[in-house]
């Protein structure tokens, strides 16, 4: 059966252009999680686990490849856009698919605006210029550069995201270089601690630094996004997602133990935190001078402010528009350029709310740390749904025969990321349930206005030849 006939079978039409390939989808989602995403957050992770950077990294992949298995399995069962939101209401129910929808929402909208602001205020403190470019101005061009890519077409966006994907492996090669040479000569602290302190080691300690260390594993799920938009089929998917984690993991925990080798204060990091987020740059600076700390700073800003939120705002337009053509939100979301078969609607919606979400996030002196916060709370909860929407599917309604696969896998996936969620921040939790309070309420209003969750095709028989209209 061909990937167009499988969404024939679930009353719906082939209106994106499938033209990505697995090497697409393993750029798509190394772009998204950033082979130097930990340079932003070092400090944060070092301070939160007592030192223990890689052992929280480490962890982060362990407990994910869980996650990206459980995808695997319902990516194949349900071969369309919508991630988590498709899963839970096709696997469980429509009304958990769609309060699924609204968790994973807290994540995929404040993503864009979390990465455009992180990479404009890290631009205006580092690139010199006279006048200084405001935080402001940053924002708004990398939203409208990003913008204008999105909206040409998907081979537009993985063509310009590979070219970026080049550069950040390079300047990520120089630094493991330098900071490696710089540990042999004497420069550096050789030691294991970054992966164990039997000083400061506890489990609560490492899960809730694991919570943060998590936004840099972000971005492997939005693979799944593209399901309408591979030539292969759904099995690619699968293969990418774990391919893109795994290797990502390696990178993540090789140049977080080599630069917690290198920080210059331990104590001071472990005593007052990265106020100022530079923790990771002071290391490259010891290794190889203030110009690989610069290369880094500048390196980190264009890879969270052009390809690593291009991708975000591809990942964020597909599932408004998975939503909007079950009617679960505004129809014009829906809406498909016939020209250049993207969402536009949702796109450019994407664009603007980020650059509002940025602007008013920047006013505020704790704006980066409560996107953080909110963003790997809704994102985690997720997860978890994610992996009962597993074992309901196909262990308890299909009654499948492979506890391996459809009980065990998920049950651990769901067993390490429920201990990381409830030693999180507690300011994530409570917005986080806020959150879907609010996502209870609207469910509550669909079904009052008469326009309750329903997810076509959930009877496949039903709905094979189907053309439904869903703008």
């Amino acid at each position: 059966m061909t990937p167009s006939n499988d969404l024939a079978r679930y009353g719906y039409r082939q209106e994106l252009s499938r033209q990505l390939r697995f090497r697409d989808l393993l750029a798509y989602g190394l772009v998204y999680m950033v082979p130097i995403a930990p340079m932003a957050i070092f400090g944060s992770v070092y301070a939160g686990s007592g030192g223990m950077v890689a052992l929280a990294y480490a962890i982060g992949v362990v407990a994910l490849v869980f996650t990206a298995f459980s995808y695997a399995q319902m990516v194949k069962a349900f071969p369309m856009s919508g991630s988590v939101y498709n899963y839970a209401g096709r696997g469980i129910s429509a009304p958990v698919g769609f309060l699924a929808g609204w968790v994973i929402l807290l994540d995929y909208v404040l993503v864009p605006g979390l990465l455009y602001l992180v990479a404009s205020v890290a631009m205006h403190s580092t690139v010199p210029a006279v006048p200084a470019v405001p935080v402001w101005l940053w924002l708004l061009g990398f939203v409208a550069v990003n913008t204008v890519v999105n909206s040409v077409g998907i081979r537009m966006t993985a063509v310009v995201t590979r070219v970026m994907l080049f550069g950040e492996l390079i300047v990520l090669a120089l630094f493991l270089v330098v900071a490696g040479w710089a540990v042999a000569t004497g420069r550096g602290r050789f030691s294991w601690d970054a992966f164990y302190n039997a000083d400061t080691f506890t489990w609560s300690l490492v899960a809730g630094a694991v919570s943060i260390a998590v936004l840099s594993f972000l971005g492997f799920d939005g693979i799944s996004m593209l399901a309408e938009e591979t030539r292969d089929g759904a099995r690619q998917i699968g293969r990418a997602m774990a391919a893109v984690l795994v290797l990502a993991g390696v990178l993540f925990i090789a140049q977080t133990w080599l630069a917690a080798m290198l920080v210059p204060n331990p104590g001071v990091l472990l005593a007052e935190g990265d106020v100022n987020g530079t923790a990771f740059y002071d290391a490259a600076a010891v290794a190889g001078g203030s110009w690989l700390a610069t290369v880094c700073a500048v390196a980190t800003a264009i890879a969270w402010g052009l390809p690593n939120s291009m991708v975000a705002q591809v990942a964020t337009s597909r599932l408004l528009y998975a939503m909007a053509r079950d009617r679960q939100l505004p129809a014009f979301l829906a809406k498909v350029s016939v020209r250049r078969s993207v969402p536009i609607n949702a796109t450019l919606l994407t664009g603007v709310v980020s650059l509002a979400l940025g602007l008013y996030m920047a006013t505020r002196a704790d704006g980066i740390t409560l996107l953080l916060s909110l963003i790997n709370f809704g994102a985690m909860v997720a997860f978890l749904v994610l992996h009962v929407s597993v074992v309901v599917h196909h262990l308890i309604r299909r009654r499948s025969g492979n506890w391996f696969a459809h009980l065990l896998m998920p049950g651990i996936g769901f067993v390490i990321l429920a201990y990381v969620v409830v030693n999180a921040n507690i300011a994530a939790q409570r917005l986080g349930l806020a959150w879907l309070g609010l996502g209870v309420l609207v469910l509550a209003g669909l079904y009052l206005t008469g326009r309750r969750p329903v997810l076509s095709g959930l009877a496949p028989t039903q709905a094979a030849g189907r053309d439904m209209e869903r703008v």
